[in-house]
């Protein structure tokens, strides 16, 4: 049930944040792998991710993203997260951000993060992301993860 509960308040973020946004924006999506670690456990990690973000003046920006993401080791499923990024915009091609969300899957927990993404043409960009993931009954772990992307 909490999880629900969670999914229903970020989904209602995500519809509002446009009504607080500034004109302009870009939607993006993007192919990911990284490393995780936390309580003895080391992996490497595999995703996708699409997402919107809105311009909230000529500095900042405020964002939403959905990612499905994949643990390559036997037995782990998919990982499913919805969160939100806050940021500002650094130079005419960079984004600094702090990002939260919720993980759904085999983890149903929150995580809070940073990451930094740079446009390489006009519609290809790169990303490194660090994120801390809270494991309720168990340790936490630390993705740390680079990405390539389309924004439109």
């Amino acid at each position: 049930m909490k999880k629900f509960a969670v999914a229903a308040a970020l989904l209602t973020a995500i519809v509002a944040t446009p009504a607080m946004a500034a004109e302009g924006g870009e939607a993006r999506v993007e192919v990911r792998g990284g490393y995780i670690t936390g309580s003895g456990f080391d992996d490497a990690t595999l995703g996708i991710a699409g997402g919107y973000d809105f311009d909230l003046g000529s500095t900042a920006f405020g964002g939403a993203e959905i990612a499905g993401d994949k643990v390559l080791v036997d037995g782990a499923d998919v990982q499913f997260s919805a969160g939100g990024r806050l940021g500002a915009k650094v130079g005419a091609a960079g984004k600094l951000y702090a990002n939260a969300g919720y993980t759904f899957g085999q983890i149903d927990d929150p995580y809070v993060g940073a990451g930094y993404q740079h446009k390489l043409t006009q519609n290809v960009y790169a990303k490194a992301e660090y994120r801390h993931q809270f494991i309720e009954n168990f340790s936490d772990f630390d993705t740390f993860a680079v990405g390539v992307g389309l924004a439109f």
